[in-house]
């Protein structure tokens, strides 16, 4: 009963926080509702790397931490990308939209559709996610050259994600 209470109440709060806050442009597709709303922190992780003969960083992954609103540590965020919640489910997923913000000072906002499941847990039914409420983790702005090729930076950053199944 304790569980069932515990995702009842960060559905309803997924519903509440989503409400008028994502913007038209990457909005889930009618007949999703939101699951699970978490606050990530954590990094960015860029390689410079040489392409069409510029150096540049690339995004090579996110690795953060997602909190519920307790603070408390529910899950990860990494390559893939991939989300996995606390009791072991996971989603993969691939952007599909996404709208820049705050381009000098944050990365974009998402719209990623789930390509693939693993575990019976909370994200087993989840569809989509947004990526919302962006701070920093945008690629360095210097120090990629031919002294740096294949170097990594970790850039910090926050987000909220919002989970939605049906």
């Amino acid at each position: 009963m304790i569980k069932k209470t515990l995702i009842l109440w960060a559905m309803l709060q997924g519903a509440a926080y989503a409400g008028g806050s994502i913007p038209e442009q990457i909005k889930v597709p009618e007949g999703y509702s939101p699951v699970l709303t978490v606050h990530a922190k954590g990094d960015q992780i860029y390689q410079c790397s040489l392409k069409n003969g510029e150096y540049s960083w690339e995004t090579q992954a996110p690795d953060a931490k997602l909190f519920d609103e307790q603070g408390n540590i529910v899950g990860n965020h990494t390559a893939g990308p991939v989300w996995e919640y606390k009791e072991g489910s996971r989603v993969v997923g691939r952007v599909v939209k996404k709208i820049d913000m705050a381009p000098d000072s944050a990365i974009s906002w998402l719209l990623v559709e789930v390509v693939s499941h693993k575990g019976d847990g909370l994200f087993s039914n989840v569809s989509f996610i947004n990526r919302i409420n962006t701070h920093g983790g945008l690629s360095p702005s210097s120090g990629c050259d031919a002294n740096h090729m294949g170097a990594e930076k970790r850039v910090p950053y926050t987000a909220d994600y919002v989970f939605y199944g049906k």
